[in-house]
């Protein structure tokens, strides 16, 4: 029989980032119910670099097959140990060691072995030989509410707790303790084992657009979406960074940013930028929001009615330049702006970047031409240059927004203490309230 390599089942690999590149996870699967949802779980950690080895107990292969997670990881599963002592190899010695060991989903049963001891099954083995080798571990629970409120259960979770088992809370609902999201247990393992570029750093990021009102329910806006500033905060919360978010009003979920203050006026986003980098010092503020440039002078108390005002004349005053009024309120600051421009050649586009980036005294400037296609509101892609210390420029093609915000994140560690010695607002820095 003919044994074929299967790297072109890991094609997946880092499309979504490189925060999990160069490590190895022990996907452990248990009996719950829950288990099919492994297999979105693995291609997620691999999607951000991991290569993912499953190792699965007699229960859970009820409900997931060898010949699934060989397809979802490109890995043989691990489903008995044999004379190789695959629990030895994974977590104590070895080449194929592997840098962390995740239990998702993991029972009440499996919970309580593992705090007791018990190694009887693939999965608390392997187990076993990370709590006593020091390979970190995360476990997620999943089964019936009564069943994880209960008294043995929740003693045994704090046991694992105090060995420094970290554990992923489920969502209750319905009855049920069911298995936190991929992207929770993505977030969890990348502060683990995660490249952690940024750690140590904090950052803030303003996202959306702003609106402005005429009356009580007609207001001035744009298309931004905030998917490139909640995109952004993401990719640096998996990058190690503490992050603070400002939205304007968007439809998108929240990120897991350390804290995150929805706005609706371009008024409100600067009051809420000014405050929160006036109570934390922040590292770096990336200004990705589209804060509207106009309002009503006067804003109708009231719904204008058509039937009274078939024309409607609106005087317009200009709001306040965010990016100028936190320069100059935090000059030491590395502070990054977007600049988007329409149908300008390469030249023109990088022109502007660099004057902009001169006029607003900012460090890095993201430059982009919105006739581009894949480069407009509300897409889930984009492309443009980054205009940064020294005015080098570093093109960035056209790819998704979560590589986009990786790129642009990269280039701003990378450049970190350079960006810190050369930037704008570091001559004005003794006026710094910091």
């Amino acid at each position: 029989m003919i044994q074929l390599k299967t790297d072109y089942l890991k094609d997946i690999t880092s499309t979504m980032g490189s925060e999990l590149s160069g490590r190895r996870v022990a996907l452990c699967i248990t009996g719950s119910v829950s288990a099919y949802k492994s297999v979105d779980i693995a291609r997620l950690l691999m999607r951000h670099g991991a290569e993912v080895v499953p190792v699965v107990s007699k229960a859970a292969l009820k409900i997931v097959t060898p010949d699934l997670l060989l397809w979802a990881t490109g890995n043989q599963p691990i489903t008995q140990l044999t004379g190789a002592v695959e629990h030895v190899g994974l977590a104590g010695r070895g080449s194929m060691k592997v840098d962390i060991v995740v239990v998702a989903p993991c029972t009440a049963n499996t919970i309580s072995k593992i705090a007791s001891g018990v190694d009887d099954t693939p999965v608390t083995s392997v187990v076993s030989v990370a709590l006593g080798s020091g390979v970190p571990i995360v476990v997620v629970p999943a089964m019936h509410e009564p069943m994880y409120n209960n008294p043995f259960i929740r003693e045994n979770l704090e046991r694992l707790r105090r060995v420094d088992v970290k554990i992923v809370e489920p969502s209750v609902e319905e009855g049920k303790a069911k298995l936190a999201s991929g992207e929770a247990v993505l977030y969890k393992v990348a502060s683990i084992v995660g490249s952690g570029r940024l750690r140590g750093l904090r950052l803030l990021v303003t996202a959306g657009p702003t609106r402005e009102h005429i009356d009580p329910i007609r207001v001035i806006t744009n298309p931004s979406s905030g998917k490139m500033g909640y995109t952004i905060a993401s990719k640096a919360k998996l990058m190690g960074a503490e992050v603070s978010l400002v939205s304007g009003p968007t439809q998108l979920s929240p990120p897991p940013v350390d804290e995150i203050r929805r706005v609706e006026t371009t008024r409100e986003m600067l009051s809420a930028v000014s405050g929160l980098m006036s109570e934390k010092r922040h590292d770096i503020a990336i200004f990705a929001a589209a804060p509207s440039d106009y309002a009503p002078i006067r804003p109708a108390e009231h719904k204008i009615s058509t039937r009274e005002l078939e024309e409607l004349e609106l005087k317009l005053k200009a709001t306040p330049k965010i990016i100028a009024e936190i320069r100059k309120m935090f000059p030491s600051t590395v502070m990054v702006g977007f600049k988007a421009e329409y149908a300008l050649s390469r030249e023109q586009l990088i022109d502007a970047a660099k004057n902009f980036k001169r006029e607003t005294q900012l460090d890095v400037v993201v430059a982009n031409d919105a006739a581009q296609p894949g480069t407009a509101f509300e897409g889930d892609t984009n492309q443009g240059y980054i205009v940064g210390a020294g005015d080098e420029v570093l093109e960035i093609k056209k790819t998704t927004k979560q590589l986009f915000a990786e790129q642009l994140l990269t280039y701003i560690a990378d450049r970190l203490s350079d960006l810190r010695e050369n930037g704008a607002g570091v001559e004005n820095s003794k006026t710094s309230p910091y």
